[in-house]
């Protein structure tokens, strides 16, 4: 009798990386993937509860779900990762339709608690968060052609807002060896783009070889045939080094995107989101990046009514960000986070923090729109994706656009979905970009 399973995979990257090392347990263990959870024996949720949109998100999907179970369409509810590990000794309680839970440090047990509930009984399991990354297989779920490719679990930057240390665990390196064997299979596979991904990508060794190991890293994955293009993502401002620079600028594969999180530019809030480095710091190393290595399109993350953010400081972010053109930025507006520094501070309204958020968005969809306004005329390398059957038009990513956060481009040709080719942009709007093959 077939075992019918529905995986859904909710937040970061790095989650989807765990995501599809179950569907790859699952399936070895005879479980077949269904899309659509009514009608499977049992649904697996992996969560994310970073902040309380995620975790609204995670807790409104087990809901539903469970909705489907008390219906009788669905056998039963596996919870994992990020919400789980957050609130361990309560979920159960909270949500009784769950049959079987999961930390961040047990989803090599996902089979396991699949046999469990297969045969009516429950399973709850939390390993050391801290503990040896299990080194599993996967079955890559993205776009074709590229895939994430995670160096590293856990966090020590311990910053005030954040919870990802407490939920994830102490930073853990993966040995150089394991991700160059993963690197060259999915190259074998046909996988062009490796998004290098990690809680903090520049701090990757430090734990394992006592030094700095990213740029020896690049210069390895940059030499596996099929690899095309390596997309860095999560650089931490204070961990930068020349060798660093040097490696970014020299290795063609390296696509001159960066995304640095840098969250805020006021020495007075950074030191309250206990961040290393200050305002100064952060300008010289972005005048820096521009200068050395050509081309260069950077990405950051921000965060809009920290505790001890007022109008003065909130009007130097806005100014920075006026000065530097970082051509793609993530906004938040600050969420007090419980067990995190920042939550017991006092902090403005959310209503507050949310128009400070819109008005960073509005200036930077400005700076976006002169970005991509500057790349018509322009003849780009684009990693074909797919066929848009609304527009008529093929569309994929140029090195200036990360899946799901960036635009895209569409264009007329005739390319194959997973092969690169060339386009030449006619236009632009809204963040996206249009052209045709050439």
């Amino acid at each position: 009798m077939e075992k019918r399973f529905a995986l859904i995979s909710l937040g970061c990257a790095k989650n989807l990386v765990n995501s599809e090392q179950m569907l790859y347990l699952l399936s070895e263990a005879g479980y077949t993937l269904i899309e659509d959870p009514d009608g499977a024996d049992f649904a697996v949720v992996n969560t994310c509860g970073f902040i309380d949109a995620a975790k609204s998100e995670a807790i409104d999907t087990i809901l539903t779900l469970a909705e489907l179970k008390k219906a009788g369409r669905l056998g039963a509810i596996i919870v994992t990762g990020c919400l789980s590990e957050r609130y361990q000794d309560s979920i159960l309680d909270e949500l009784p339709e769950i049959d079987a839970v999961l930390g961040v440090g047990s989803f090599g047990d996902i089979v396991e608690a699949a046999d469990a509930v297969m045969e009516g009984r429950s399973l709850r399991r939390f390993s050391d968060r801290s503990g040896p990354i299990e080194e599993l297989p996967r079955v890559v779920s993205t776009g074709p052609a590229w895939a994430y490719l995670r160096i590293a679990e856990g966090c020590d930057n311990f910053c005030a807002f954040c919870a990802i240390p407490y939920i994830r665990g102490r930073y853990r390196s993966r040995p150089m060896e394991n991700i160059l064997d993963e690197a060259r299979d999915l190259a074998a596979h046909g996988v062009k783009e490796l998004i290098v991904i990690a809680q903090d990508i520049t701090r990757y060794g430090t734990d394992l070889y006592g030094e700095r190991r990213l740029a020896a890293l690049c210069r390895e994955l940059g030499k596996i045939e099929g690899v095309e293009w390596i997309r860095l993502h999560y650089l931490y401002p204070d961990q930068f080094d020349d060798e660093l620079i040097d490696e970014i600028a020299s290795n063609d594969k390296i696509v001159k995107y960066l995304d640095i999180p840098i969250q805020h530019i006021n020495d007075s809030i950074l030191k309250a989101m206990h961040r290393r480095g200050t305002g100064a710091e952060i300008r010289a190393l972005i005048r820096t990046l521009r200068e050395r290595i050509g081309g260069l399109v950077l990405r950051t993350s921000l965060i809009a009514g920290l505790p001890g953010e007022g109008e003065a400081e909130f009007e130097e972010l806005c100014e920075f960000l006026r000065e530097a053109r970082i051509e793609r930025a993530g906004v938040f507006p600050f969420s007090p986070e419980e067990g995190t520094p920042a939550a017991r501070m006092a902090h403005p309204d959310p209503l507050t923090a949310q128009r400070r958020a819109e008005l960073i968005m509005e200036l930077q969809s400005g700076i976006m729109d002169e970005f991509c306004e500057s790349l018509v005329g322009k003849t780009l390398r684009v990693l074909c994706q797919d066929f848009d059957e609304e527009s008529g038009l093929f569309v994929g990513r140029s090195w200036a656009d990360s899946p799901e956060i960036d635009g895209l481009v569409f264009f007329e040709g005739g390319c194959v979905p997973g092969e690169m080719t060339e386009v030449l942009i006619e236009s632009a709007e809204d963040g996206m970009l249009y052209g045709r093959e050439v």
